[in-house]
């Protein structure tokens, strides 16, 4: 029999909070993170058809990290970092009482530590001088340095794995985190998600991709709007969340808090296009079929959807069209939200919130609204969208992550039962 996977801990980096407690008052409330970048120095924010995102602008990384954290690694990594501590306390894990070699890290992370890797390019070609280059470039720029900072942080010994799938990262962390505790790999893996892609270079490369939201650049907090006839793209994010996933066995002899069961996961690719999703939703459709099949589950148990729902006009769409491909005529009551309405698209860290978010939405029984879903799209509106918070009975969560190259990924999560 397969070991069983729960969730123990629970910490985030957000544009709406640091700390769970920060960020889930905010969702409920519907507050919105999205704001204005001030500056891309030495670019004026006026090139850039863009000028909005999700900035986690009160982070302070000597205020929550150790100095040899805070001044050697990347943002994204001190907000990977920031996160499991958070999470580790959370879960009450004390590393000085587990066997080293039976806890893994795994991280999901799209883009990594491009923050630093630009900057000390830019010094490069400016000055001319390669001696000078930061001695630590190498290891903070690499996409698993952040897996590898916090293995070391907490002296974690077992599998050491980083996930890049652009935009599902986490949540494919998320699922090979469960297969660790399935299969005996490990008996707790720390997982997390993150990326803090708000650079000149990257910035502008989503804008020449024209997939960013232009239209509300005057109005940052009513740009992204999943679901909403008035959407134009995605607004680019920031920040991280980590998850502490043990085995039940290991989660009852500790005595542990349990939030959520991961009760399934699924990976697919389409095969398709690199950045537009097939636009009949076939293959999302399959991907949380095969989610809820591993977890032995049928369409008509999922109370509540955590939607990928980016707030482009063709992504929405489609993931919409195959739930009702799915789910039928269950389309109509499952309560369906989306987290990057308040915070943008996070990236490598947008299934670990997504996660987090299922979490205590199983937790508390509270869905958060979908804030700006202020005109319904009829190839989007569902009966479950809403823009308030609402009180549910749930017992099953699906969490929706898709990423460019044609990758899609979910996960089933249950209320735990004891």
């Amino acid at each position: 029999m397969k070991n069983r996977g729960v969730i123990t801990g629970l910490g985030v980096v957000s544009p709406i909070g640091i700390g769970v407690g920060q960020f889930w008052k905010a969702a409920l409330e519907g507050r919105s993170g999205i704001t204005a970048i001030r500056s891309f120095d030495p670019f004026p924010m006026e090139t850039y058809r863009s000028r909005i995102a999700g900035q986690v602008t009160d982070f302070n990384p000597s205020q929550y990290l150790e100095a040899v954290h805070a001044e050697r690694v990347d943002r994204y990594a001190q907000f990977a970092l920031t996160a499991v501590k958070e999470a580790m306390a959370d879960a009450g894990l004390r590393m000085e009482e587990e066997t080293p070699h039976r806890v893994g890290v795994i991280v999901g992370a799209g883009v990594g530590g491009l923050l630093m890797g630009e900057r000390e390019l830019t010094t490069l070609y400016r000055n001319q001088k390669p001696h000078r280059v930061h001695p630590n470039l190498i290891p903070m720029v690499t996409l698993n340095s952040a897996s590898g900072i916090v293995a070391v942080a907490h002296g974690a010994k077992g599998p050491n794995l980083t996930i890049s799938t652009a935009c599902s990262s986490s949540a494919h962390a998320i699922g090979q985190a469960l297969t660790c505790i399935r299969t005996g790999q490990a008996d707790v893996v720390i997982t997390a998600g993150a990326d803090a892609c708000m650079t000149p270079l990257v910035f502008a490369g989503f804008c020449s991709l024209r997939a960013l939201s232009t239209g509300f650049n005057n109005d940052p907090a009513r740009a992204s709007r999943p679901f909403d006839r008035a959407r134009d793209g995605f607004v680019m994010g920031e920040g991280a969340g980590a998850l502490i996933l043990e085995s039940l066995a290991h989660a009852r002899r500790r005595k542990a808090r349990m939030y959520a069961e991961v009760a399934g996961y699924a990976a697919t690719s389409e095969a398709y296009h690199m950045v537009i999703p097939r636009e009949d939703g076939v293959d999302v459709a399959a991907t949380m079929s095969l989610a809820l099949r591993d977890a032995k589950l049928l369409p008509a148990q999922v109370d509540y959807i955590n939607a990928h729902a980016t707030s482009t006009p063709i992504g929405d769409a489609v993931e919409v069209g195959a739930i009702r491909r799915l789910f039928k005529s269950r389309a109509e009551r499952v309560s369906v939200n989306a987290t990057k309405s308040m915070v943008g698209h996070t990236l490598g860290a947008a299934g670990a919130i997504g996660a987090i978010v299922c979490a205590l939405a199983l937790d508390t029984g509270l869905v958060h609204p979908t804030v700006n879903y202020e005109d319904p799209d009829p190839d989007c509106a569902l009966p479950g969208i809403a823009r308030e918070t609402r009180k549910r009975p749930l017992k099953v969560a699906l969490l929706n992550a898709f990423g460019f190259g044609s990758n899609n990924a979910a996960v089933v999560l249950k209320k735990f039962v004891r």
